[in-house]
């Protein structure tokens, strides 16, 4: 008998390891944006100045929403609370933010960046589609 991982399409992984991946998972996920969110409160100005360079009206309303959207849904994803709907907001504004920060394709990092959030949003969507695991404060309630 071994205590490997054995994972296949037919057969659902292990109680423990299936509670746990989903929880990782989501950190994770959840990661980028709590950085993303906290390094932009470390430069109010320039990522004013980023987003008032795109042509978005209000940047400085768009500031404070992007912060709290990046910051307050990324912890709610980590805490598994109400996670779906945090799920899918957060991958919305992933899209939002590939189409109006990251569109130049020509430009090498953009294209990078304009397709992390692509992917970011469909790792997100998982969530939304499968909830947020046994490790959660939506699974406690």
């Amino acid at each position: 008998m071994t205590n490997s991982i054995s994972i296949t399409a037919d057969r659902p992984l292990d109680t423990t390891t299936g509670a746990v991946v989903p929880f990782v998972g989501r950190s994770l996920l959840a990661s980028i944006f709590i950085l993303s969110g906290v390094a932009k409160l470390g430069d109010p100005a320039g990522t004013i100045g980023y987003i008032a360079a795109t042509g978005l009206p209000l940047p400085e309303l768009g500031f404070v929403l992007a912060v709290a959207v990046e910051v307050i849904g990324g912890l709610l994803l980590v805490l598994g609370y109400r996670t779906r709907l945090v799920a899918a907001g957060l991958a919305a504004f992933s899209i939002a933010t590939a189409v109006f920060f990251h569109s130049a394709l020509g430009d090498q990092n953009q294209f990078i960046h304009f397709f992390k959030n692509l992917a970011m949003a469909g790792g997100l969507l998982q969530v939304v589609a499968f909830g947020a695991g046994r490790f959660s404060l939506d699974a406690r309630r």
